[in-house]
């Protein structure tokens, strides 16, 4: 089957996308605002190693306004993106719930942080890792709902649990397949 793109509704090209990319890591981004704002997206992947870079694309709200990550991240040019452990699902999938931009996902759902770095927001604790970004550039995409930003990594947090010296990272985490979250955790060999 070939599917033209250009003659596909828009349901139907994200259904394509968000179950043949996969699987797509979340990020559960921090930033700071009116509020303490957490907020997960799927729409997120490794850019570069050089300039150390990550891209996550974000969507407005109903009313066709930024959603508050969006907002906060094109203010402050900063923000930290946690990477979701397993015990964390519920929380993390509570936070995604669209609220008004003066409340907290961190008050409203019981999510506590932890402030690693002072010039940056703060990470979610338990959190096996996070990436510590400023604003490195905003992509207009003529027609597009969503926003990519490719946010320039700062710094580095992993517990120590699962790294070396070595830079040997190995822990679970929750990534999107489909539409449900799943864990990746069986290697194969080739």
């Amino acid at each position: 089957m070939i599917v033209d793109f250009a003659n596909l509704e828009l349901k139907n090209r994200y259904k394509i996308m968000s179950r043949s990319v996969i699987p797509r890591p979340i990020a559960w981004i921090v930033t700071e605002g009116k509020t303490l704002n957490i907020a997960p997206f799927s729409y997120f992947m490794a850019l570069s190693s050089n300039p150390a870079t990550l891209v996550v694309s974000i969507g407005h709200k109903k009313d066709g306004s930024p959603k508050d990550t969006l907002k906060n991240i094109l203010e402050t040019k900063k923000c930290t993106i946690c990477s979701v452990a397993p015990e964390q699902i519920t929380k993390m999938h509570e936070s995604s719930e669209m609220l008004p931009e003066e409340i907290s996902e961190a008050k409203t759902f019981d999510i506590s942080t932890q402030k690693i770095l002072a010039d940056f927001p703060p990470i979610i604790e338990g959190a096996p890792s996070a990436f510590f970004c400023r604003l490195y550039q905003k992509i207009d995409l003529k027609g597009s709902k969503t926003i990519p930003l490719i946010l320039e990594i700062e710094s580095y947090y992993v517990e120590d649990r699962y790294a070396n010296e070595n830079f040997d990272i190995e822990f679970q985490t929750v990534a999107r397949v489909g539409k449900e979250y799943r864990l990746c955790e069986k290697k194969i060999e080739p």
